[in-house]
């Protein structure tokens, strides 16, 4: 916990990340963004952004994988967010909703690959 009696982020994910540089493209109530999001797991994502959605928004995610043919489509909620005065970039860590067993695989095979790779 931090000072305040927050989570730290570490403590918020159930999962390690893996520091990557993907293109996320996503889309908040009528507003469209591109992105990129700099780690990922099977449970969520980060996305760098100076213009995160608000806390607990829901959110449509495309993610393009170089190892993946087509994009991934995913839902998510905004579960937390950074301005960026605290050191760390600012932007929005995204928590994954209603994955399917084939699609939670797909992200972790993909993880697994960045993992080894790097």
């Amino acid at each position: 916990m931090s000072a305040k009696g927050q989570p730290t982020n570490e403590e918020r994910r159930r999962a390690s990340r893996e520091p990557i540089k993907i293109p996320i493209d996503y889309s908040a109530v009528d507003v469209f963004f591109s992105e990129f999001a700099s780690n990922i797991n099977e449970g969520g994502m980060f996305i760098e952004t100076d213009s995160p959605a608000e806390l607990d928004e829901v959110v449509q995610l495309q993610m393009r994988f170089p190892e993946l043919d087509g994009p991934v489509q995913v839902g998510g909620r905004v579960a937390w967010t950074s301005d960026g005065k605290d050191g760390a970039p600012p932007g929005m860590g995204i928590e994954f909703q209603n994955l399917t067993p084939e699609l939670r695989e797909t992200i972790n095979e993909v993880v697994r690959k960045l993992r080894a790779e790097g």
